[in-house]
């Protein structure tokens, strides 16, 4: 069956239509036929004159110096088809480029540690409710002669004074300054952090920040305190100062100074608490180095190691310190959370040349629900930086609790050891340590570095011994076993 333009037109056989080639040129629309009338030598000529010139675009940029043929003769493609007849090899070359890791925008954009540091103070804050305590700060900064930057966080549109709009600092928002200003206070005042925090990361020439607030502006404040290397001054005046401010420090080396009565006004106290903290932001800006200071020390400095460490695990830290300090300036971090968060905020202000993270327990506490947890981030600086990584399954044998009866009962029948009074240490399990290793797997095969791992098939802490009373085989095997399939 023939058909044209979805209908039958007519039944023959296949036999038959393959023997007459000028059917199937009047079938398909091609060919010459009969009823045309015959051309003349005059238009023959005329439509060779006519002929547009055909030119071969070379996308390959291989410049083989290859002439090209001119006899018009069809030259066949023998490489693999494609749209700019692109080699092959280049196309798997291509291929492997498209997979491999982008440069991140925060290395591109990074500024240098030298260029960071400068002599003006950024004091930043919620303006439109604490301007006349923020720029009583301000106006101490510039008696001591420092000059002070307003940086103005609030949420609320109203105008300020400061040196720097609220409006500016929002529009460093990934999605715009329309994400700072809602309705939703709590919303707002999240995107502004996130604001803040991309807008002092570009920022060169810091002496220090300074601030003052109640909960919401130490949540404003110190979200861009943290992104800033360590080493450059950071002094949060705050309501809250006086309970757990790990979630505003995190590992960062801001110090919290308690304003003892409310930030709201002007008065005996707070006059004096505010002095007392501009006072202390210009010690620590007088005594930090200038950018050429900092470079000369930095050349003569060794390079600097981040060590993790556990009371479990000190053995192997002070035998690998004693190997290494002749020729590194060996950084210990006890890994309680805060400590592992510590090193990383080190290893991503470019101040470590290495990490060995011996001591990887955080991750134990953060899948099972530990006191000392790390977050989703941990082994993050690796990743990002590059920097050479030597990790090991330290206390990854144990979650860590405070006294014994803080332990959630659903641990009841567990296994226990009681570290000391405040902290208790809970056995982990075969599951458990499962996955540890394919979590831990996981952000090796992200980093890009030299990393290597280690096994510590003696016991993965002095608890997990022989003989020891976490010594369990059975588990340490599924840690083992978890990470050694997860690592590419």
């Amino acid at each position: 069956a023939i058909m044209v333009n979805g209908r039958i037109n007519r039944l023959m056989y296949a036999k038959a239509l393959a023997a007459d080639r000028e059917l199937q040129q009047r079938l398909l629309g091609v060919g010459r036929h009969a009823e045309e009338a015959p051309v003349t030598l005059a238009e023959a000529a005329q439509a060779r004159e006519q002929l547009a010139k055909v030119y071969r675009v070379d996308r390959t940029g291989t410049a083989s110096g290859e002439p090209m043929p001119q006899d018009g003769v069809y030259r066949p493609v023998v490489e693999l088809p494609n749209r700019w007849n692109v080699p092959v090899t280049e196309l798997r070359q291509a291929a492997v480029d498209k997979t491999a890791p982008q440069d991140d925008p925060k290395k591109i954009f990074a500024i240098p540690f030298a260029e960071r540091i400068g002599r003006t103070v950024l004091v930043v804050g919620t303006f439109d409710t604490k301007g006349k305590e923020l720029r009583f700060m301000a106006d101490r900064l510039k008696a001591l002669g420092l000059p002070a930057r307003t940086v103005d966080l609030s949420t609320s549109g109203k105008p300020t004074s400061a040196d720097v709009p609220a409006m500016q600092v929002a529009g460093m928002h990934v999605r715009g300054s329309s994400a700072v200003f809602t309705n939703d206070r709590g919303g707002s005042v999240s995107a502004m952090a996130d604001a803040f925090a991309r807008w002092i990361e570009r920022e060169p020439r810091i002496g220090g920040v300074i601030s003052a607030g109640g909960s919401g502006g130490t949540t404003l404040a110190t979200a861009g305190m943290r992104v800033l290397p360590v080493g450059i001054p950071k002094l949060m005046m705050s309501t809250v100062a006086a309970g757990d401010v790990a979630k505003y420090v995190g590992g960062a080396d801001i110090m919290m100074f308690h304003s003892v009565a409310d930030v709201q006004g002007l008065n005996s106290i707070t006059e004096q608490v505010l002095s007392n903290a501009a006072h202390a932001m210009a010690g620590m800006v007088a005594q930090l180095p200038d950018a050429e200071a900092w470079e000369a020390k930095r050349k003569l400095a060794r390079p600097a190691v981040g060590i993790t460490m556990f009371g479990v695990t000190t053995p192997a830290v002070q035998a690998v310190t004693r190997r290494l300090e002749a020729d590194y300036d060996c950084l210990v971090f006890h890994a309680t959370g805060i400590g592992g968060r510590a090193m990383e905020n080190l290893g991503d202000s470019r101040l470590l040349s290495a990490f060995i993270d011996l001591t990887t327990t955080e991750v134990a506490d953060m899948i099972v629900g530990g006191v000392f947890p790390a977050t989703q981030d941990r082994f993050g600086a690796a990743i990002r930086t590059g920097l050479p990584y030597v990790g090991s399954a330290g206390a990854l044998d144990m979650v860590n609790f405070g006294p014994r009866d803080s332990v959630p009962d659903k641990f009841r029948s567990r296994k226990f050891v009681i570290h000391n009074p405040n902290v208790t240490l809970m056995r982990t399990t075969r599951d458990e340590n499962r996955a540890f290793g394919e979590w831990i797997g996981a952000r090796l095969n992200a980093m890009n570095g030299p990393v290597r791992f280690l096994l510590p098939e003696g016991g993965v802490s002095m608890l997990g011994a022989p003989s020891q009373p976490f010594h369990d085989p059975e588990a340490d095997n599924a840690l083992f076993e978890a990470i050694e399939r997860t690592v590419r």
